[in-house]
C-alpha cells in the first residue's frame, strides 16, 4: 500500500502523472488517473460542501445586533449573519460571550459579569425569540446534528476572558447551564486565573502560569462539561492544563508558531502535548497570526490608499487594531461600519494600486496542512474570528466558506477527512468532555 509523507497539491499529483505516464508506488504499476477540469473539482467540492457539517468556533457579537430592530436575520455588514451563513453554507456558529480584561476588583468581575450576561441573553433571545425558524441552539454533538439536518442554521456560545467568572466560581456552572461550552481562562492581559500570552511582550507575569483560583477552575469545568480553551493563556500556563485536566482540551482559534512566530499561535511542543491530550486545534484565518509580513505589506500599501479615500470622505481611521478592541461596543459598531464604507469606495483604486499580494484561503489551508503533517487530522478543526479581527481574502465573512472546502479539495483531503476538519474532530472532542463531567459528577 503507498502511503504519503507529506500532503501534495491535487493539481501537482496530475501534473506529475501525466509527465511519468504512470505513478509507481512499491514498483506496483498504477493507471494515470483521468485529468479532473476545473468546473468538475469545484461540483464535487459543491456537493462535499453541501453535505459535511461546517463548524467556525469562533464568531465575536455585539448585543446592539440582537434586538428586534437590528438582528442577525437581517443583512447586517457583520462578517457572520443568518444571510451569510446561508449563501456560504456556514451550518455552525460560535457566538462568543467575550469581556475583556480589566481591573481585578470586585468591581471589575461585577461589569465584566454583568456584560457576559447581556451576551449570553442576546444569543438565546436570537435564537428563541428573533429568527427561531432559522437558527437552534445547540448544547451537544447530537443537538448539531439534528438541528442542522433540519436545515436550519446552529448557534453555539463560546466564553473568551474568564474574567467574567470573578472569583466566584459558581459561575462556571451557571455559565455552562447559560449554554457555554467552552471557554478560555485569560485574554489579552492576566487575569486572575491565568498569564495571558500576551507577557511574552513586557516579559511582565502575574502568575508565572495558572493562579491557585485557575487550578480550581479547571476542575469545575471539566465537572461541568465546558472545554478548556488554550488560545490565549501563556505556554506556561497551558502546558499546566494539559497536567491537570481530565477531559480533552482546544485551541479555538489558533495557528501554528513553526508557521508564524507570533505569541497567539501555538509551538510544536504545545501542539504535540494538545495531540497527546486528545485534543483539537481550530486553525484559525487571521491574517496576522498566519504570516504577518505578508500581511504587513499588503496593509501598508492599502492603507496608504485607504486612508487617501477616507480623508476624502471625511472618515478617522483607527490606529491599528489594538485601538479597534479599545473602543466599546456601540463605538467598534460604527467604526466597522464607516470603515466598510470607506472600503467599499476605495476598492477600484485597491485593486489599481495596490501590488502587494493579501493572506488568503491558501495561507490558511499552508497552516492546515502543517498541523496535519505534525499532530494528526484527527486533532485539527477551522475557525475565522470573524468581527474578531479575523478573515482572510478568499474567506472573509461567511458567506465566503465554500472557498475553504473547495481548497481542502485541491489539495487532496477527501469528503470524511474535510467533514472531521470543519467538525467532526471538535464535536468528538465536546462528546468527550461531557463524558467526563457526567462521570465526575456521578463520583458526588
Amino acid at each position: 500500500m503507498c502511503t504519503q509523507t507529506a500532503r501534495a497539491t491535487y493539481s501537482t499529483i496530475l501534473s506529475l502523472a501525466v509527465l511519468a505516464g504512470v505513478a509507481a508506488c512499491g514498483g506496483e504499476a498504477v493507471p494515470v488517473p483521468e485529468v479532473e477540469s476545473e468546473g468538475t473539482l469545484v461540483e464535487r467540492a459543491r456537493e462535499i460542501h453541501d453535505r459535511v457539517i461546517t463548524l467556525d468556533t469562533h464568531d465575536d457579537i455585539n448585543p446592539n445586533n440582537f434586538t428586534p430592530e437590528q438582528n442577525y436575520s437581517m443583512d447586517l455588514p457583520n462578517q457572520v449573519t443568518l444571510p451569510k451563513m446561508e449563501a456560504g453554507g456556514l451550518d455552525v456558529a460560535w457566538f462568543i460571550v467575550y469581556v475583556g480584561q480589566g481591573e481585578l476588583t470586585r468591581a471589575g468581575f461585577a461589569d465584566a459579569n454583568a456584560q457576559a450576561i447581556e451576551k449570553f441573553d442576546a444569543i438565546h433571545r436570537l435564537t428563541e425569540e428573533l429568527a427561531p425558524d432559522r437558527i437552534e441552539l445547540a448544547l451537544t454533538s447530537a443537538d448539531v446534528r439534528r438541528i442542522a439536518a433540519s436545515g436550519k442554521k446552529v448557534a453555539m456560545i463560546g466564553i473568551e476572558n474568564a474574567y467574567q467568572v470573578g472569583d466566584d466560581l459558581d459561575n462556571i456552572r451557571d455559565f455552562a447551564e447559560r449554554g457555554g461550552r467552552y471557554m478560555s481562562l485569560a485574554h489579552n492581559g492576566h487575569s486572575q486565573f491565568s498569564d495571558s500570552n500576551t507577557g511574552e511582550r513586557d516579559d511582565v507575569w502575574l502568575h508565572n502560569g495558572l493562579s491557585d483560583l485557575g487550578r480550581q477552575a479547571i476542575a469545575e469545568m471539566n465537572k461541568w462539561g465546558i472545554m478548556i480553551d488554550i488560545s490565549h493563556p501563556s505556554k506556561p500556563a497551558i502546558m499546566e492544563m494539559f497536567e491537570l485536566t481530565r477531559a480533552p482540551i482546544i485551541a479555538s482559534h489558533s495557528a501554528a508558531r513553526a508557521k508564524y512566530d507570533h505569541s497567539r499561535n501555538l509551538d510544536d511542543e504545545q501542539l504535540l502535548a494538545l495531540k497527546q491530550n486528545g485534543g483539537v486545534v481550530q486553525t484559525v484565518a487571521f491574517r496576522s497570526y498566519l504570516d504577518g509580513d505578508k500581511h504587513r505589506a499588503w496593509q501598508e500599501a492599502s492603507n496608504a490608499v485607504l486612508a487617501s479615500v477616507a480623508a476624502e470622505m471625511g472618515f478617522e481611521m483607527a490606529d491599528g487594531f489594538a485601538a479597534i478592541r479599545a473602543m466599546d461596543d456601540a463605538e467598534r459598531e460604527a467604526y466597522m461600519e464607516g470603515l466598510a464604507e470607506v472600503r467599499a469606495a476605495a476598492e477600484p483604486r485597491l485593486a489599481a494600486q495596490v501590488e502587494a499580494d493579501p493572506v488568503d484561503v491558501a495561507d490558511f489551508v499552508d497552516h492546515i496542512d502543517y498541523l496535519v503533517e505534525l499532530i494528526g487530522l484527527e486533532h485539527v478543526g477551522i475557525s475565522s474570528d470573524f468581527d474578531g479581527g479575523g478573515g482572510v481574502t478568499g474567506w472573509d465573512d461567511a458567506s465566503e466558506t465554500f472557498n475553504v472546502t473547495l481548497e481542502l479539495v485541491r489539495r487532496g483531503y477527501t469528503e470524511d477527512e474535510i467533514g472531521m476538519l470543519w467538525s467532526g474532530n471538535l464535536l468528538r472532542v465536546l462528546d468527550e468532555v461531557q463524558q467526563v463531567a457526567a462521570e465526575i459528577q456521578a463520583e458526588g
